[in-house]
């Protein structure tokens, strides 16, 4: 690889880490017009394994705004996020595939007290496919493949 190569892949590399910043913002805002924004025309998200849909971006983005719409507080915090890009004659193509965790503690409603703790929390890992297209990089997939769940204990009192 050239350095003009190596420069090209940073700043893919770049562009897709922040396509993925802007997909747990858009979550936690509740923007669902930027979150299918971030979508490919023909991009689709699987959440069954989190109990949820499979579909068109649109679909899932409606099923999102009355499921996790029941949470005022969210926070979608992704990390541990390993790019593999596709190659093309020894070059850098215009697909990629990135693994993330994710970490995602919720809250129904504000309490009265000191207790902030979340109402659910939730992790696991993203599995991204995205695509470079002539507006930037955009995701043409997302599977959700969630690995563990945790409500809050009820108190006694």
């Amino acid at each position: 690889m050239t350095q003009r190569v190596d420069l090209a892949t940073v700043m893919d590399r770049l562009a897709i880490d922040a396509l993925i910043t802007d997909y747990a913002i858009t979550l936690d805002d509740g923007d669902w017009a930027a979150y299918q924004g971030l979508f490919s025309p023909d991009g689709r998200a699987d959440y069954r394994s989190a109990g949820g849909v499979e579909g068109a971006a649109g679909e899932v983005a409606e099923w999102l705004a009355d499921t996790v719409g029941r949470f005022p507080m969210r926070q979608h915090l992704i990390v541990n996020r390993r790019f593999r890009f596709e190659i093309v004659d020894g070059d850098p193509g215009d697909t990629a595939q990135v693994q993330a965790d994710y970490l995602n503690p919720m809250r129904l409603a504000e309490k009265n007290g000191d207790d902030s703790a979340p109402d659910l929390e939730c992790g696991g890992r993203y599995a991204f496919s995205v695509l470079r297209t002539r507006i930037g990089w955009r995701i043409t997939r997302v599977v959700v493949h969630e690995k563990w769940r945790r409500l809050a204990a009820k108190s006694s009192t």
